[in-house]
């Protein structure tokens, strides 16, 4: 299960944080398919490595967002699997329910205060969403969350892009051959419009190198 890492540092500048920001997530009951990405797509390296998200910086109390508004996470077999050892995202800071969807809960790796759901997705999702209790439900698996939308049960797709370019691993969404998925940005302004980045290429290295 691919989440956010909790070694965020603070931006030096408080207009850094915000540029091209939005706004503070709120709990509502939504279903977010949420993740930190590269600018190029990927969540996770080819075997599910998160090193490359250190050296980068997020607005300040951007996770404290998160802990206050998630109350539950839905994440997938292939993620748990490579991630059973540090499984709480957030660090000791948050401690909802975790959800763990397999075709073999038999033989996953147990932990406390995650149960392994053997269901098809939007039951996992009514599952989540009544363990949240009324915030929200975290989805943390690029092919759970692609099922979801195609199934109209992703409220929010909440994305944190780091100024990397991975070149190969895991993508947020990998679905050939599908039409294109259309989508509003949530916020003021023209809900079409294009997110303008601009980044240069640093002298530090490749990621993992330096």
């Amino acid at each position: 299960m691919t989440v956010m890492p909790s070694r965020f540092q603070t931006a030096t500048r408080p207009w850094e944080a915000m540029v091209n920001d939005t706004e503070p997530q709120t709990a509502a009951g939504k279903v977010l398919w949420h993740f930190t990405m590269s600018l190029d797509g990927f969540v996770a390296g080819p075997n599910h490595e998160m090193d490359w998200m250190s050296a980068t910086s997020s607005r300040p109390g951007l996770e404290d967002e998160y802990v206050a508004t998630t109350g539950a996470l839905l994440g997938g077999r292939d993620g748990w699997d490579a991630t059973a050892d540090d499984a709480r995202p957030y660090g000791d800071a948050w401690q909802g329910a975790i959800f763990v969807l397999t075709h073999h809960p038999e033989d996953a790796t147990p932990a406390d205060g995650v149960t392994f759901l053997d269901c098809d997705p939007a039951e996992a999702v009514r599952i989540g969403l009544e363990a949240a209790g009324g915030k929200n439900l975290e989805v943390l698996s690029p092919t759970i969350g692609r099922q979801l939308l195609e199934l109209g049960l992703i409220d929010e797709i909440d994305l944190h892009v780091l100024p990397v370019l991975l070149g190969e691993g895991i993508r947020l969404y990998d679905n050939p051959g599908a039409e294109p998925v259309r989508l509003h940005r949530v916020g003021d302004g023209d809900p079409t419009s294009a997110v303008n980045v601009r980044y240069q290429p640093t002298t530090e290295g490749a990621v993992g190198t330096q």
